[in-house]
């Protein structure tokens, strides 16, 4: 019995074309990429030209492209976003990344509508809903635990998107409303300023400090690079990677590190296959840890199982490359594996706990000399977040990605015939007329080096059949041209063959209902026509967005992490008891932050406060 095999598609991020298309080229067989406006990253717009040479480039390798238009839209922008959204169609967009359900009320082209991970995915009823609204694919909370996602996946059919790596917001995506509070810069308008990565100080109600300036709302960066294969089993169909603010070589290294993880596991499992054509090559081994993090997690896809927090710092850390063995002047050797280079970055945490960090102007053996000697200790733990030797290797053309051909070259009673046919089955058939003549010399091997000389094509000859009835000559310069011109013709039988997905939007007599009968500002409607669309699948009240109506004494971030589990004073999975009152508070600069614990949802609540009780 033949398996029918499920596509699995690897989604990659694009801040710009030059991005878009290394991504293409290390083996995504989708990427993401910012609008030119109402994108969840104000600072990575597009113009229509770049999207438009991008899905040109993506779809040889039936790849797709999917624009972010992923932010709430005020009354005003609609008709604005209407034009982009046509705009973008002709461009050749395979999907649009949304979050304001008022742009399935506006007049859209056939293109496919995605719910963006801000709608806040992450129940079956909430899924089921958005996929009988007309989404063909949802992106899931970050949340999720494996068991989470297979019961969505039970209830549904959509395709489900999930973020396998990158940065992790601490709050549930679309229920962050801390930088709109306490800045005007709204995460759902795409201009977070990022509260969550500041240092703080924690303190309990009685103004006892906790915790001196760490960055306790800071999570490590994701790596499910180990999880896939569980992932695809749940019923995952993306797997996505984070990054549309990261340079190209983020966007390379991790590409290529995903795709070959992928590819050993599509090669062992054949009920999933890739999504889109081509073989990448690559001129370096990727290694996630020498593209930016802060450390690396599963998050909770297992349940709360470790340390997620990032405390010490924001920034990269990179790769651990040893520990520091002995100091000897303005030199120190290093107890590890790995070969340092000069001019490396390498990093610490110093005896204030900050990250320090300094650049290696000489390796001898595991002797080390900096350019300026920093102030270390024997054993302390050393990272390198710059590799000079990968960096150059990523400077340059970096991968190749190649859709392999099956040539013939055939003669006919007036000249010779070539036929091309690529691993998706595009085809064609060239007949040129020329005078045959019996050459003096073999002309297999010519005919296969010329025709297999695919050079600077998305092509690369997998087999060059010859069957000719006769050892006629045939000219070089011949070859080259009939090579050219197929080539150009199963170029334009590829675009052709494109299957551009589209969809037909009919509004169902009776629409599902919606699983909430009221919205509070966490449903985010900020124009008409999002809230007609509640109302008309059944939802009774409907609160205007934060942005629109600025709240006192809400919930201003939603969130799985947990203080008092870090700190080792949770109820529910540890025993000790917190030496503290609460309720506990979070403070920078002017800034205070109430913290409030819902152990029933295993989350925590953040408000902001004017002042401490009792101050």
């Amino acid at each position: 019995m033949q398996i029918k095999s499920r596509p699995i598609e690897l989604l990659s991020p694009a801040k710009d074309l030059n991005c878009g298309m290394e991504a293409i080229n290390h083996g995504a067989d989708a990427v993401y990429i910012g609008a030119p406006k109402f994108g969840a990253r104000a600072a990575a717009g597009n113009s229509l030209e770049d999207i438009r040479e991008l899905c040109d480039y993506a779809h040889l390798y039936g790849a797709r492209i999917y624009v972010t238009l992923n932010t709430i839209l005020k009354e005003e922008e609609l008709e604005e976003a209407e034009r982009m959204i046509w705009d973008l169609w002709h461009a050749g967009t395979d999907a649009l990344i949304v979050q304001d359900m008022g742009i399935t009320r506006l007049n859209l082209p056939p293109i496919p509508l995605h719910a963006s991970t801000q709608t806040d995915n992450r129940t079956p009823e909430k899924v089921r809903f958005l996929q009988a609204a007309g989404f063909t694919q949802v992106v899931l909370a970050r949340e999720l635990s494996l068991n989470e996602i297979r019961r969505i996946a039970e209830a549904t059919t959509v395709p489900l998107e999930v973020f396998v790596h990158g940065a992790l917001c601490v709050s549930y995506s679309g229920q962050c409303y801390l930088s709109a509070a306490l800045s005007g810069r709204s995460a759902n308008r795409g201009e977070c300023a990022q509260y969550c990565r500041l240092p703080y100080t924690m303190v309990d109600a009685t103004g006892a400090e906790i915790v001196t300036h760490k960055h306790l709302l800071s999570l490590k960066d994701m790596n499910r690079s180990d999880q896939l294969e569980a992932l695809l089993d749940a019923g995952v169909s993306s797997l996505k990677i984070e990054g549309r603010l990261k340079d190209v070589d983020y966007v390379k290294n991790i590409t290529a590190y995903y795709r070959k993880k992928l590819d050993a596991l599509l090669s062992r499992r054949p009920e999933y296959r890739r999504a889109s054509a081509g073989r990448s090559t690559y001129t370096f081994e990727p290694v996630a840890e020498k593209s930016f993090n802060r450390g690396f997690t599963p998050f909770l896809l297992e349940g709360r199982t470790a340390d997620i927090t990032a405390f010490n710092t924001p920034k990269s850390l990179g790769e651990p490359v040893g520990t520091v063995k002995e100091i000897k002047g303005n030199s120190f050797t290093v107890a590890g594996l790995k070969q340092l280079n000069n001019g490396d970055g390498l990093v610490f945490f110093n005896r204030k706990g900050e990250l320090e960090g300094f650049r290696v102007n000489r390796v001898e053996a595991n002797r080390v000399f900096p350019l300026d000697m920093p102030q270390l200790a024997p054993k302390t733990p050393l990272y390198r977040n710059f590799d000079q030797v990968f960096d150059k290797l990523l400077a340059k053309p970096s991968a190749e990605r190649r859709l392999s051909v099956k040539i013939e070259f055939l003669d006919n009673p007036f000249g010779f015939t070539l036929c091309m046919e690529d691993e998706t089955g595009a085809r064609i058939m060239l007949a040129e007329p020329f005078a045959k003549e019996l050459a003096r010399r073999e002309q297999q091997d010519n005919i296969r080096t010329q025709l297999s000389k695919l050079g600077n094509t998305p092509f690369e000859a997998s087999e060059v059949v010859v069957g000719l009835s006769e050892n006629w000559f045939v000219p070089s310069s011949l070859l080259a041209d009939m090579r050219r011109r197929g080539v150009e013709k199963l170029l334009e039988v590829r675009r052709a063959r494109y299957p551009r997905e589209t969809v037909k939007r009919v509004r169902p007599s009776e629409p599902i209902p919606f699983p909430e009968r009221s919205l509070t500002y966490l449903g985010n409607v900020a124009n008409g026509k999002a809230r007609s669309f509640y109302q008309d699948h059944g939802v009774e009240q409907v609160d205007p967005a934060f942005e629109l109506s600025p709240r006192k004494d809400v919930p201003l971030m939603f969130t799985k992490h947990c203080l008092r589990y870090s700190m080792g004073w949770c109820p529910t999975y540890q025993k000790n008891k917190s030496p503290y009152k609460e309720p506990y508070y979070l403070l920078y600069k002017d800034t205070c932050l109430r913290l409030q614990f819902d152990c029933k949802h295993c989350q925590m609540l953040v408000f902001e406060h004017t002042r401490l009780a009792g101050k």
